[in-house]
């Protein structure tokens, strides 16, 4: 009767084999979840092509002709859930000074919903005060709401 001499090393080659594809798809899942969760990204492009990533187009679409002199433009995530952000220099000075120059005469009292009647009374609780510009009342404005659709994705 013949013996098999060669079936202890057959088994180990299959462990060894079985425990490699193992990693590989385990190693392929995290990547997968990585990708998922936004942790980690793949480029998308390669240096000779334009870029199309979210930053470089807040970038584009803040580096057309803007009322003054942002500074350095940046994004600071506070939390993903629920998604808070601040742009930061997403005003010029200029810009902020002319929305306070426009809105200052129209400033009233911020009020409160009265639960009984729905309609609106003043409250001791509420200290701020406030007014609405209209959509696209001029071009600065427009211009603001442009960008506002711009770095959020939605439509004016």
């Amino acid at each position: 009767m013949a013996k098999v001499r060669h079936s202890r090393f057959t088994a180990k080659k299959r462990l060894t084999v079985t425990l490699v594809l193992s990693i590989l798809f385990m190693l392929t899942i995290v990547l997968l979840m990585l990708l998922g969760l936004g942790i980690f990204s793949l480029p998308m492009t390669t240096d000779d092509s334009s870029s199309y990533d979210l930053t470089s187009y807040r970038r584009m679409a803040s580096e057309r002709g803007r009322l003054g002199n942002r500074g350095e433009k940046w994004t600071e995530v506070l939390s993903w859930e629920p998604r808070a952000s601040i742009y930061h220099n997403f005003l010029s000075k200029e810009e902020c000074e002319y929305l306070i120059k426009i809105a200052k005469p129209f400033m009233k009292k911020s009020s409160v919903v009265d639960s009984k009647t729905g309609k609106s009374k003043d409250s001791r609780v509420r200290t701020s005060s406030g007014m609405f510009l209209k959509r696209g009342q001029d071009k600065i404005i427009s211009d603001i709401e442009k960008r506002i659709a711009e770095y959020s994705f939605i439509p004016i």
